[in-house]
Parts: structure tokens; sequence; C-alpha cells
């Protein structure tokens, strides 16, 4: 049992597939939380002990993440949330409409981004300036649509051992996907 995974090879490699590999998709299927391939190929499966580790790992790293021991409402999503039905410890556990293609939507709908992390020399403004701009060229050659592009984060440290008013300066700039730079 993982975390590697086979990946894009999923229907060469997995079991329900006709593969030599077990993956965690065919524990789902063994365990008749998922349709897919032949069930009859992992019928002898015995997913009981996988599927509660699996769990339970997700449960270790949710709780790793909590900022407090207040209840706290889980969300699953993704294709990987098939295999958790109960998670320990949490007892609000969520599944929102859609919830096995939420990365894919989550991926679709994310904004595209540009970033500058170099050393500037000269006057503050100036070179602030300078930087992000170069920032917000970078988001849109990365495919972000001219005009939505903002600054999302701003760094500077002064090098006050290098001579000429030196400063590192890193810009996040983030923008909307233009969806006709796609396979332009």
């Amino acid at each position: 049992m993982g975390p590697r995974s086979v990946g894009y090879r999923l229907p060469e490699e997995a079991l329900v597939f006709g593969g030599g590999t077990l993956t965690a998709t065919d524990l789902a299927v063994a365990a008749g939380h998922a349709d897919i391939g032949d069930p009859s190929l992992v019928a002898g499966l015995d997913p009981a002990r996988p599927l509660k580790l699996i769990a339970e790992r997700v449960a270790d790293a949710v709780d790793r993440m909590r900022t407090s021991s207040d209840p706290l409402p889980v969300v699953l999503v993704g294709g990987g949330s098939i295999l958790i039905r109960e998670l320990p410890g949490f007892e609000d556990v969520r599944r929102p409409d859609h919830y096995a293609v939420a990365n894919a939507v989550g991926a679709a709908i994310a904004q595209v981004g540009g970033e500058v992390d170099r050393v500037f020399s000269g006057p503050r403004d100036t070179v602030l300036a300078e930087a992000k701009a170069e920032a917000v060229a970078r988001a849109e050659r990365a495919g972000a649509r001219e005009g939505s592009v903002r600054i999302a984060d701003v760094e500077e440290v002064p090098l006050a051992y290098l001579p000429g008013d030196a400063t590192r300066i890193r810009v996040k700039a983030v923008g909307d996907l233009d969806l006709e730079k796609i396979n332009a």
C-alpha cells in the first residue's frame, strides 16, 4: 500500500484491468466503493485492513493540520476520497456534490501565477514597480488572461552587505486562465 502510485498507468497495471499491481483502486472496487474495471479480478481480496490503514493515515494528516482540538468537519474530495467511509476521530465527514472530480474542477479554475525572486538595486519605488511588472508579465506568458493579473504577495529583504541599495525582492502575481491561450 502506497503512497506510491501507478498514476497514468492505472489501466495497464491495476488488477481490475488485468494488470499485476495491487492499487488503491483495486481496494475500492473490492470493497464495493467503486464500479470500474472487472470486479471479478479482485473478488478474492479482503480490503478491510488496508482501507482502515488508509483512513488512519488520512485522519493522522488531518489531525496534524488542526489549529485547535475543537470538533472540525472534514470535507473529502477527489478520486481517492472513495477509499474512506469513516475517518477515525472525526465525526463530521462530508462529501459535496461531484466530490470525486473536485481535483479536476480545482485545476480547471485555478489561477495562473508568475513569480520574480532576485536582487534589485536602486530606489525602492522603482525596483518594486519593475519587479511587479516582471511578475505580471511572467503570469501572462504562463497563460493568465491579460488584465486579470493581480499582485498576490510581495517580500522585500534589504541586503545591507551589498552596495547600491540592494534588495532581494520576491513578487508573486496571479491571474485567471486565458482559455484562448491554450493550444495556441
